[in-house]
This record gives structure tokens, sequence and C-alpha cells, in this order.
């Protein structure tokens, strides 16, 4: 099963573009094609959520790559998470992440 995790914001048609270009920038560094899907998104609470799934030859890359450097966490799922967040953030995005299955 590829790493699935779940993304909220208040503000989805904001952090829509934001997201998506990070993870075409990321797919570019680790020179990979469709590494990534973000399906449709739902609503609750006046937050938005949506899924993003990571292909396992992208993750495998980040993972062996050493991208993951000083990412935080004991469990490579929890450094995951925490990479694709700070990814994420610094490419501009203020949403929240969260590990549903790796």
């Amino acid at each position: 099963m590829n790493p699935l995790f779940q993304l909220s914001t208040r503000s989805y048609e904001t952090e829509l573009p934001i997201v998506t270009k990070a993870l075409e920038d990321l797919e570019s560094e680790c020179n990979v094609k469709d590494g990534y899907t973000i399906e449709k998104p739902f609503e609750k609470f006046g937050w938005t959520f949506f899924n993003i799934q990571i292909s396992m030859e992208m993750a495998q890359i980040i993972e062996k790559s050493g991208m993951m450097k000083g990412a935080l966490g004991y469990k490579i799922g929890e450094q995951m998470t925490n990479f694709i967040g700070h990814y994420l953030e610094s490419k501009g995005s203020n949403v929240r992440i969260k590990k549903i299955n790796y």
C-alpha cells in the first residue's frame, strides 16, 4: 500500500495550488513520474480535508536519498510525515498533516 496522508486546511482553494506545486517539485527532485495523487476533498466543521498518496517509488527514493535527514520521529512513518509536512511548509503551505497509513 502506498503511503497515505491526510491534509487539513481552512483555505482549500488557496492551499491546493501550493500543495500541488510542492508535490510536483518533490517529484522532480526524486526524478519520478506519477509520484503522488491528491484525492477529493471533504468538509467538516469549517475545515477541508483531503488525502495525498505518495507512490512507493517516490517514498523509497525519499527514504534512501537522505532527504529525511533531521526529520523527527522514532518510526519511519513519523519521519516521513514530518518530512512531507516540513517540505510543504517550506514551499509556502500552511496545511496540517496527519499520517493515515505508512
